[in-house]
């Protein structure tokens, strides 16, 4: 194989990449809209919400740990599942903040991705310790929100969010740099995209969140 057709075949896999993410957050998007627009199912949403997270994070380490064993079928339903079980599950968060709000968030929160994104496919700086700091914050990001899940502190909210933010612009530079490099090793299946998809969704959404708590306007 030559040097293009490489380059090429991975340029082709890293674009089947984006464009499954993309796939997954139209479905996030109909799914929430559906949802905040149907009386039933946001009533079921409410009341369910924290058997539907249970259920939202089995199905994200099954696609996680199973990505490798399972069709490209199975693996491309489950993940366009779970991403309209997202909607679903969020949607509940979105009745708190004005729809301005919600707007803004995503716009910001996609230049940011595209952005770090972008940097991630064209450096040839190494964001290997990038990417392990990041874990680290997140780890962090996760504990002080467990913390302050009993303390119900607006101010600490507020740095958690911060940190969430930087945590994952640096991850989706550093997921994107990972992918492309494992996709130039050879690894070029359609599960392997739907991974870097999934990996990629999440950073996105993360994101989003953390910036709507912080530039989000309250109904």
């Amino acid at each position: 194989m030559s040097a293009r057709t490489s380059s090429g075949a991975v340029e082709a896999v890293m674009g089947r990449i984006f464009n499954i993410m993309a796939l997954g957050l139209v479905f996030t998007g109909i799914a929430s809209y559906i949802t905040l627009h149907s009386k039933p199912i946001l009533y079921f949403a409410v009341n369910n919400n924290m058997l539907l997270v249970i259920a939202h994070l089995a199905l994200v380490f099954f696609i996680s740990l199973k990505i490798n064993s399972i069709s490209k079928t199975t693996a491309l339903y489950s993940f366009l599942g779970y991403s309209a079980m997202t909607g679903l599950v969020f949607s509940p968060i979105f009745l708190v903040y004005t729809h301005t709000s919600v707007v803004s968030a995503f716009f910001i929160s996609a230049g940011m991705f595209g952005g770090m994104a972008l940097w991630g496919l064209t450096t040839k700086q190494d964001l290997t310790t990038l990417g392990s700091l990041c874990v680290m914050g997140l780890w962090g990001v996760i504990l002080a929100s467990l913390v302050n899940f009993f303390m119900q502190s607006t101010a600490m909210a507020l740095i958690i969010s911060y940190a969430g933010v930087g945590v994952f612009i640096g991850l989706t530079a550093w997921d994107v740099q990972k992918f492309k490099r494992m996709a130039s090793a050879g690894m070029m299946t359609e599960n392997f995209a739907i991974l870097g998809a999934l990996n990629l969704y999440l950073d996105f959404i993360n994101l989003f969140l953390f910036i709507l708590n912080i530039v989000g306007r309250r109904r």
